[in-house]
């Protein structure tokens, strides 16, 4: 995995680009492994998710492929919105509702709904709720990393 490392500082025992944007974390490496209940457990610390919004965080970023780990408390919305590529929202924890232009779908914990680019939709927590979310193949026009805004 390569990536552009113009703001990144490269850890050479690792092989891992690590962003001063992400915490410094690294977010690209031939490889990456997360224990996901102790990032989800990081996510509900911060002041974001305190305050009721959305928390997320970057887990891998490359050219053509996003992994980013939300947690929401319950009653918490990502509003309407729409992604540049196709998506895919895996449930880890708790309930999640998914509104769509002509349905709305309930996911639970193991659950994985995928959408194709440019499909309108909001994301709300029933009860807290943590989930992944991959983007794939997409210019990141419309994708920006306001969920690191807490870190």
């Amino acid at each position: 995995m390569h990536g552009d490392q113009g703001d990144r500082d490269q850890d050479s025992t690792l092989g891992a680009s690590r962003s001063p944007k992400h915490g410094g974390r690294a977010i690209e490496a031939p490889v990456l492994s997360f224990i996901l209940e102790t990032e989800v457990e990081q996510l509900r610390q911060q002041p974001s998710y305190l305050n009721g919004d959305p928390s997320g965080r970057t887990l891998v970023k490359e050219p053509d492929l996003r992994i980013v780990l939300m947690a929401l408390r319950a009653g918490a919305r990502l509003q309407e919105h729409q992604a540049s590529g196709p998506i895919s929202m895996q449930v880890i924890e708790g309930p999640l509702r998914v509104r769509l232009p002509a349905e709305s779908v309930e996911l639970t914990a193991g659950q994985l709904l995928a959408l194709e680019s440019g499909i309108r939709h909001d994301v709300e927590a029933i009860e807290d709720s943590a989930f992944l979310l991959t983007i794939a193949r997409t210019t990141y026009e419309h994708v920006s990393d306001w969920h690191e805004r807490g870190l």
